[in-house]
């Protein structure tokens, strides 16, 4: 008979194994032929080493719950609102009808009502985008809280430990604002959830939601912190990301 923890860590690796089986069917289907080239400091989720560094990552537990509800954004610009429908469903927060469905489900033309306007309306994020102030005051016109972490305001070691704990916890995500060429792609500001981190080769997931241009992909942690660290100029702010959860 197997001690339990040889037992528990066994069942944890098949877990894991099953999350990235099931991740990456999902994935697949949303995935064009062809995307951007990588950086080599890249690591795309559906080479070799990235599944094998999704499988022996230590912090996951948001990976298929938003790979069950992925969404690739519907212009340029919503790269923000298509993030957020991805957490809304996953958190099970109670939607507007989706008519095409005939039924509850946040989309990215229903999560907008008279509440969201008045933060910002929906023409202007289609020419400008979403600040992560605006990110988070969208988001909690809904019965969800979303902390604000400017990159400013967090050294690597605070970034790196406020994510993975979220990362750790079924039940709450992380939204990331950060500038694309910092991470070595092309070329402004974009946002997407954050998906796992695996600690031995201190990388997080990117889970990016413009999937006609770029792949999930592994980010060095230090380069991540760096990215966020610079200025959005609609705010004057630096980027940064929100840690959500329902209320």
């Amino acid at each position: 008979m197997k001690h339990p923890m040889t037992l528990h860590r066994t069942l944890a690796r098949r877990s894991a194994l099953a999350a990235t089986t099931l991740g990456l069917c999902l994935i697949a289907r949303s995935l064009p032929a062809q995307t951007l080239p990588l950086p080599d400091q890249l690591i795309p989720l559906t080479s070799t080493e990235g599944q094998v560094l999704l499988r022996d990552s230590e912090a996951l537990a948001d990976y298929v719950p938003l790979t069950s509800q992925f969404v690739t954004q519907i212009n340029q610009a919503f790269c923000g609102v298509a993030s957020m429908v991805m957490v809304l469903n996953a958190l099970g927060i109670p939607a507007p009808l989706a008519p095409q469905w005939e039924r509850g489900y946040f989309t990215q033309e229903n999560i907008f009502n008279e509440k969201t306007e008045a933060i910002i309306g929906q023409d202007a994020i289609a020419r400008q985008g979403l600040t992560l102030a605006e990110l988070a005051g969208i988001l909690e016109t809904y019965p969800v809280s979303a902390e604000i972490h400017y990159g400013s305001d967090v050294s690597l070691d605070q970034f790196r430990r406020l994510i993975r704990a979220n990362l750790e916890t079924p039940g709450n995500y992380v939204l990331i604002n950060y500038l694309r060429r910092a991470i070595g792609q092309e070329r402004g500001g974009h946002i997407s959830p954050v998906a796992a981190y695996d600690a031995d080769t201190d990388k997080f997931l990117i889970l990016d939601v413009s999937r006609y241009k770029y792949p999930p992909v592994w980010v060095q942690a230090e380069t991540l912190w760096q990215a966020i660290n610079t200025e959005d100029s609609v705010s004057g702010k630096t980027r940064g990301f929100l840690l959500i959860e329902a209320r």
